[in-house]
């Protein structure tokens, strides 16, 4: 049990005193069903009345996202920019992990009765968080899982080719690579600009590498080096008018944008949660369109494999952590409350903010697009004669800021990324604008 003097204020819950707090928890042994659903109702009702009070504003500023920020539990007044690797969870999502885990001590025959079931209730969320059928859904453990079950899973071998392009993560290409080594398929880079100047500048580059024997485009919809938002919807349109598959890698782009598999059109669509949604780690997203799955294998086979006729025939994995997934629904639960719409724009407006004057400073390099389609809430800079540590580092020791070093001196992709999500103010972008500055002043 937590003693009182222990808690610090962070810890509490909006509307809750310590004192109420610590007697919930004691009461209930540290969040039973009944201390869980009184701690996340207090969050989810100071979201209904902001979205009451701020309801008529589409693009609220101030007061709305300060108090969102709230629900966040960062300690020593951290500013976190690093979505791109791993996000913080939301108190409402922390509270629900610990509550589902606690399980296994209290009740473990529930492990295997009761929480399985519940899986079920997340597919439900998440296919209509996504614009999907519940039986398009895999619940993987992140995209790196979802690339190879895709990679391993087609029918591919000596004569058939694998396009994909220059910017792609690791765990997007080495699939590929071990399907070449393994399989004898043949893998073939598009080169894309960094960054590229039009959605005809992507497009036009994989059409012309199409050849006869492409059987599949794998490409980044985020792209990690870049912040690129790849023009997916576009490029599925030209694979299927070849009956090409298309398979897209937004390990970034669930929680920060408002994903539509339909209008998207890709075959496969994988995503980890716990970098925008505010999920755990430990929980990923496969997208498997309906017409596509007939030409994927499982690859890990239990009960189920050779039966199940929906996309839960690629999920016979065993015994889950399905904690993490419950915590998964309840993320999805809470960018849900706030508006899958507004977070986009709150994403947006504060990577434009950092994009205006970012160009406006001496010696940087944009790899990230300021086309709003190109581009969302990652954004990738260098500068000229300062090397991409001393940035991470300075800003890092200055305002406390974290941001992240990305690509390759020998690829010419060497820079910062910086992650602008719904927890960051106008303020703090300013902060690493100044930072910068003084580096480039200073260079």
């Amino acid at each position: 049990m937590i003693a009182p003097e222990q808690l610090g204020q962070e810890m509490i819950p909006r509307g809750y005193s310590r004192r109420a707090f610590v007697r919930t928890l004691i009461a209930s042994s540290a969040l039973s069903v009944v201390a869980l659903n009184k701690l996340n109702a207090a969050v989810y009702e100071s979201l209904a009345s902001l979205n009451d009070e701020y309801g008529q504003d589409p693009s609220p500023d101030g007061a709305y996202w300060d108090a969102v920020r709230e629900h966040y539990m960062f300690e020593d007044e951290l500013i976190m920019m690093n979505n791109g690797t791993v996000g913080p969870m939301p108190e409402p999502v922390f509270n629900t992990l610990v509550s589902a885990f606690k399980v296994q001590c209290t009740s473990p025959c529930d492990v295997y009765g009761f929480l399985p079931r519940r899986r079920e209730e997340v597919r439900r969320k998440m296919a209509g968080f996504i614009n999907a059928s519940p039986d398009e859904v895999v619940l993987t453990r992140n995209t790196t899982e979802g690339m190879n079950f895709v990679a391993n899973g087609l029918d591919l071998g000596p004569g058939d080719e694998v396009i994909m392009s220059s910017m792609e993560h690791p765990a997007g290409i080495n699939p590929w690579r071990l399907k070449a080594a393994r399989n004898g398929i043949t893998v073939t880079d598009v080169p894309i600009g960094l960054p590229p100047q039009s959605v005809e500048e992507v497009t036009e580059a994989f059409e012309r590498a199409i050849t006869p024997q492409t059987k599949v485009i794998s490409i980044s919809h985020t792209v990690f080096i870049s912040g690129l938002i790849a023009p997916i919807k576009e490029l599925s349109e030209i694979a299927h008018q070849r009956d090409i598959l298309l398979l897209a890698d937004s390990a970034h782009g669930l929680g920060m944008l408002n994903l539509d598999m339909k209008e998207l059109g890709a075959d496969f669509f994988t995503s980890s949660p716990y970098k925008w949604l505010g999920a755990p780690t430990g929980c990923g997203l496969l997208y498997v369109r309906q017409e596509a799955q007939d030409r994927l294998w499982p690859t890990i086979a239990s009960s189920g494999w050779d039966s199940d006729t929906t996309a839960r025939r690629f999920e016979t994995l065993g015994q889950r952590a399905d904690a993490i997934l419950i915590a998964l629904g309840e993320a999805i639960d809470f960018q849900g409350m706030i508006g899958k719409d507004r977070i986009e724009r709150r994403v947006r407006t504060l990577a434009s903010h950092l994009k205006t004057g970012l160009e406006e400073i001496r010696g940087v390099r944009m790899h990230t697009s300021h086309d709003p389609y190109l581009s969302g809430g990652l954004t990738a800079f260098s500068l000229e004669g300062v090397e991409a540590e001393r940035i991470v580092n300075y800003l890092r020791e200055k305002y406390n800021i974290v941001i992240r070093t990305i690509g390759s001196e020998e690829a010419g992709t060497r820079g910062v990324r910086v992650s602008t999500h719904i927890f960051v103010s106008l303020r703090e972008v300013d902060m690493v604008l100044e930072g910068v500055k003084y580096l480039a002043d200073h260079a």
